[in-house]
């Protein structure tokens, strides 16, 4: 495993236990909670986040074949997928991995996997108002990986547009103003 990948395989590790630990939060009668997304509930949440589990583990294998997840998901089975994730790139890694047509450094695919469970983690935490703040060094690691991986193109469709943060901010607050979160 090369060292980018093995430093992408860790920065995982720390994203999926510290969401772990929003999602342990989670309960039937909450799935209908509003998020900082909008549009969604937290089912609609964790939906999406058990679809990109999915991907981010087909994505060990070499390839992503970019069709959606169907029905709704279990809480207990977003859990197990988590876990699951992390070994399949710890054990499987590929060097590099095809989305589509489109192939990518596996490095960069865990990173951007890091990225998405963490501030989907972070997301889970708002909505049950559980006082969780993002790890700050997990938070700095992910910023550059967030610079390459959101760019102004995405916006308005996959991120709202980036925030404005005060110069000296922590590196959380950063993270999430530059996906537009607050």
């Amino acid at each position: 495993m090369s060292t980018a990948l093995t430093g992408a395989v860790e920065l995982l590790d720390r994203s999926l236990a510290w969401t772990r630990s929003g999602l342990a939060l989670v309960t039937p009668d909450r799935l209908g909670d509003p998020t900082p997304c909008a549009e969604w509930d937290l089912a609609a949440l964790l939906h999406h986040m058990d679809d990109a589990l999915d991907a981010f583990t087909e994505a060990a294998t070499g390839s992503v074949s970019l069709v959606p997840t169907a029905g709704v998901p279990r809480l207990e089975s977003i859990r197990a997928k988590a876990c699951a994730l992390l070994g399949w790139w710890c054990q499987h890694p590929p060097d590099d991995v095809r989305v589509g047509d489109l192939p990518l450094p596996a490095g960069l695919l865990v990173g951007a996997a890091a990225l998405e469970i963490t501030v989907h983690g972070w997301d889970v935490h708002q909505s049950l108002g559980s006082g969780q703040r993002m790890p700050e060094a997990l938070a700095e690691e992910l910023l550059p990986v967030a610079a390459l991986v959101v760019a102004e193109p995405d916006r308005p469709l996959r991120f709202a547009a980036a925030l404005e943060v005060p110069a000296g901010a922590p590196a959380s607050r950063r993270l999430l103003g530059h996906l537009g979160r607050g």
